[in-house]
């Protein structure tokens, strides 16, 4: 019998209402193995209306009710890791060990939450003029709201939902209706760490669900991770609406591998970045680009290591890479290998007819390696999110720097040389947010902030870190003067304050 996920709500599961249902499978077989419910309009008004209830009472709690409720929750994480992750492989199909990764990087975001009492310090003046103080503080926005993709089904979230409550907030969270199930995992576990009902609900639900959380009048801020044609739409959505808005959209990174570089280590960290997790993630190194006549050694070496690895079902302990989301995504992936020929690229790997022994009916695609791409192909142009890796030449690096920043987008990118002046020159002239020398993913550890340029996002703050803090809080500055006993009256002052 097919399982059913519902929202949490208040502090407790709600069936739904609207009588629509999606269906969630199994990649590794291709299976319906449950429906989750799609929320309506009045389902999403019920969510915000339990998150503004909450706030009443949350918004102003202590710093030290809110971190107490914290750690505990971290600690629970930490005893259900693999119970988190077993969901994510039997939704999302990445292998477990990957998995496990996500939800460890989820937690580190968690962990800077439970030392929130230090990032909300405030600022003090005092006698910035005769007996006037002048201080600075960071309060909570109210009701907040997050958008997250099918790649990620726990980290991405853990990336919003800790931070926005440890400021005081409280948080609508409409996960992806591919993979819902750990999502609802993670608000059962921090209601079981004491966390106050309403101060975090989950809404399943496709458009219907995000429109209504975009212009819902009680919805302060949104917060999204995703693709960039949805980014740019969540962002002239909500701030039409005058909402604050951190919309992280798709990516096209790069890694430029300079001659002096160790091919070996470079080929290992391309095979890495390109193809783990299957390719589905935002930061995903989906182009190499070679300078001067490295090109066929390291593109052979490349070769040589991804025809190793083993493609099973994420639960299988000796699979290193696990099927693609959905059976329409495999096939659009596989459209961009099979094209590329056409478009001028050598083949040189081709995974399209890949399939598993004993779950034939799951969205394989094997790894794919496209060499000599040009730079107007679909293959480069576009945000491909699967096992395909595209190998350009450029003759200098100057000509690589130059063919990265004519991308339109701008989230991660990386640089493999032995040279410190050229890692230099590419941190400081590469349009991206974040830069790798000699790391091919680099995202940043939980105290400093995610985030691209250009077309990879829409707003101005990054997610986590100092960024998600500003972000999940507002700035207010409070002028005093208290007179001592001892003044005269000032009498009345018509000119400017006198700070001199």
């Amino acid at each position: 019998m097919t399982k059913t996920v519902n929202h949490w709500i208040g502090g407790k599961t709600v069936e739904g209402t609207s009588g629509q249902y999606g269906p969630v499978t199994d990649p590794a077989t291709g299976a319906v193995t449950t429906q989750v419910a799609l929320a309506s309009v009045e389902e999403v008004d019920a969510a915000v209306a339990a998150a503004k209830a909450a706030y009443a009472t949350w918004g102003t709690s202590s710093l030290a009710q809110r971190t107490a409720v914290l750690f505990r929750y971290r600690a629970l994480l930490d005893a259900h890791r693999d119970d988190i992750a077993a969901l994510i492989t039997a939704e999302h199909g990445k292998v477990h060990s990957d998995a496990l990764g996500e939800v460890a990087r989820g937690l580190e975001i968690v962990e800077l939450a439970c030392g929130i009492t230090t990032q909300l310090k405030g600022e003090l003046s005092t006698q910035v003029s005769n007996r006037v103080d002048v201080s600075s503080i960071r309060q909570s926005l109210g009701v907040v709201a997050g958008i997250t993709p099918f790649n990620f089904p726990a980290m991405v979230p853990m990336w919003m939902f800790p931070l926005a409550i440890a400021c005081g907030n409280t948080f609508v969270l409409k996960p992806s209706e591919k993979d819902p199930s750990a999502v609802n995992l993670l608000a059962e576990l921090a209601s079981e760490a004491g966390l106050p009902d309403g101060v975090l609900n989950v809404l399943h639900g496709d458009k219907i669900a995000v429109d209504g959380l975009l212009n819902h009048p009680d919805v302060a801020a949104v917060s999204f991770v995703g693709s960039t044609p949805i980014a740019r739409y969540i962002h002239a959505t909500a701030s039409a609406n005058g909402k604050r808005v951190q919309a992280l959209g798709g990516a096209k990174n790069h890694m430029l591998v300079l001659p002096d570089a160790d091919l070996d280590a470079a080929a290992d960290a391309a095979v890495s970045a390109a193809y783990g997790s299957a390719g589905e993630r935002c930061m995903a190194i989906s182009a190499v680009v070679a300078v001067g006549a490295i090109g066929d050694e390291l593109v052979a070496k490349i070769r040589e290591r991804a025809e190793k690895i083993k493609i099973g079902p994420g639960n299988d302990p000796t699979s290193e890479m696990g099927p693609l989301i959905t059976a329409v995504h495999r096939d659009k992936v596989a459209s961009y290998v099979t094209g590329a020929a056409a478009q001028g690229a050598e083949v040189v790997l081709d995974g399209t007819g890949h399939t598993v022994e004993g779950f034939e009916d799951g969205h394989w695609i094997g790894l794919s390696l496209l060499d000599k791409v040009s730079t107007d192909s679909d293959a480069y142009k576009d945000e491909i999110f699967g096992p395909v890796l595209c190998v350009l030449r450029v003759d200098t690096y100057e000509d690589g720097v130059a063919l990265m920043n004519a991308s339109p987008f701008g989230n991660g990118t990386a640089i493999f040389t032995r040279d410190g002046g050229a890692a230099r020159r590419f941190q400081l002239e590469i349009q991206a947010g974040m830069v790798g020398v000699n790391v091919p993913i680099p995202v940043p550890v939980g105290y400093h902030s995610f985030g691209g340029w250009k077309d990879s996002l829409f707003g101005d703050h990054h997610i986590y870190g100092n960024d998600g803090v500003h972000f999940y809080t507002r700035g207010k500055v409070t002028t005093t003067r208290w007179p001592d006993p001892a003044d005269a009256p000032a009498g009345v002052d018509l000119g400017f304050p006198r700070n001199h």
